[in-house]
């Protein structure tokens, strides 16, 4: 009888922990045991957890009058309002599968506070109906993310067969330094053998993964400052680091800086107009500048000043 009752409690435990509302009558009926007995598990966890604040922090099996239950509280817990902030980031994100998605905010949603659960549910699987989740050429993103994060950890040489954006399929043997995610999508910072310039893979489009035994070094992969490098690659497009500047006369100024993180206002020209510089890696750069229409104006360098050129002359000739 002790063994079962040991088994009792951590079931009650986990129970709580699980989110579950812990009625003593219906534990008793569940259990077969009398109300005192599952009274007395109740009362030995909440004098495990009180003298355990040191392991478990607080947590607390809290009475509710009103529902006539037992619910367990912890510190650790996320709050609804957290969780759901998490839920929208990843819908708005669409970087995951619809099964990914729903089996993550499960696991996530029994680590929640009680209160309010309900409604909270109910906001979520609203989201969720109308999840729209990008097309993956992958199994899974996240088993494809674990395996890059691993061969990133052990400095590990692999082959990635690849759908290029223009569809076209090929093998690429890489090494491996550090996982992004922009604009929808995770990415593969990698450097191609025998290269010394990053290309970006997009981690959805890897349709296999071979690890080989070499690990390279960091000679081989330039290391490098990774929290520069994100700051850099924006638009997770291959290419050169270049410094461009250029005059913006839109509505924003804060919309261009929290774009670009390395930009910074060189001068204010007069009202409204800014000269700001900023270095970026690759062509994203032109495609965003060129979105802003009459709001920008390329300055600098003078290459980079003739590419804007002929590329609008290339679109204004579409409308002639």
């Amino acid at each position: 009888m002790e063994h079962s009752k040991q088994e009792r409690v951590l079931e009650i435990f986990f129970r709580g922990l699980r989110g579950e509302d812990l009625s003593v009558q219906k534990l008793a009926d569940e259990y077969g045991v009398s109300t005192k007995s599952i009274t007395r598990s109740i009362n030995d966890l909440k004098a495990f957890l009180a003298d355990r604040r040191d392991l478990v922090g607080n947590t607390q099996l809290q009475y509710s009058y009103r529902d006539k239950c037992y619910r367990l509280y912890m510190d650790r817990f996320l709050t609804n309002k957290e969780l759901f902030a998490l839920v929208e980031v990843m819908i708005g994100a669409r970087a995951f599968s619809k099964q990914d998605l729903l089996e993550i905010t499960d696991k996530l949603r029994q680590f929640t506070s009680p209160e309010d659960r309900p409604r909270l549910n109910e906001l979520i699987c609203k989201e969720l109906y109308h999840y729209a989740q990008v097309k993956h050429d992958c199994d899974s993103v996240l088993d494809n993310l674990w395996l890059l994060t691993d061969c990133i950890h052990d400095r590990q040489e692999l082959s990635v067969d690849y759908y290029r954006m223009d569809r076209a399929y090929k093998t690429y043997r890489l090494r491996p330094v550090s996982i992004m995610f922009a604009d929808h999508y995770f990415y593969l910072v990698a450097f191609p053998v025998q290269e010394q310039t990053p290309l970006y893979f997009r981690v959805d489009r890897i349709k296999h993964i071979i690890r080989h035994r070499k690990h390279f070094t960091t000679w081989e992969a330039p290391d490098f400052d990774e929290g520069l490098l994100r700051r850099r690659s924006l638009f997770m497009w291959p290419g050169e680091l270049r410094t461009v500047r250029f005059e913006f006369s839109g509505p924003s100024l804060q919309a261009v800086l929290d774009k670009l993180p390395t930009a910074w206002v060189i001068e204010q020209l007069d009202a409204g107009r800014y000269l700001i510089e900023a270095e970026v890696y690759g062509d994203g750069i032109k495609m965003w500048l060129l979105s802003q229409g009459a709001w920008v104006k390329v300055v600098a360098p003078e290459a980079f000043v003739k590419e804007m050129k002929e590329e609008i002359q290339k679109m204004q000739s579409m409308y002639c």
